[in-house]
């Protein structure tokens, strides 16, 4: 069983940046993948981005260039950098985890089977 609990949302301006933190309970973390999603009112549920156990990385489109996903298995949290916000980055984001296996952890087919209760993220024009 993996609890995870994300943190560092809030409200910032178009173009600012904020810095998400998921922490997890696991010891065996380090062999997770690990994945942030986000969902906006009305909207389905998005992969915003994953990363691998050997620090392989992915983005959606509608984030690369500006959002970076990171780990630090030695604290057991994970990290989502985001910078150059946008008002269609509003939504509530979600931390994800999965044991190690196939597909690989930045495949858009890997499935996620442990969820954090989410934070807000809200970006004003």
């Amino acid at each position: 069983q993996v609890q995870l609990v994300e943190s560092g949302g809030g409200s910032v301006q178009a173009g600012g940046s904020l810095r998400l933190s998921c922490a997890a309970s696991a010891y065996t973390y380090s062999i997770y993948c690990m994945g942030w999603f986000r969902q906006a009112p009305g909207k389905e549920r998005e992969k915003v981005s994953a990363i691998g156990t050997d620090g392989s990385t992915a983005y959606s489109d509608s984030v690369k260039g500006r959002f970076t996903i990171s780990r630090d298995n030695a604290k057991n949290t994970l990290y989502l950098q985001m910078n150059s916000l946008k008002p269609e980055d509003t939504a509530m984001y979600y931390c994800a985890a999965d044991p190690p296996g196939w597909p690989p952890c930045t495949s858009a087919l890997r499935r996620y089977n442990y969820w954090g209760q989410g934070t807000q993220v809200t970006v004003s024009s």
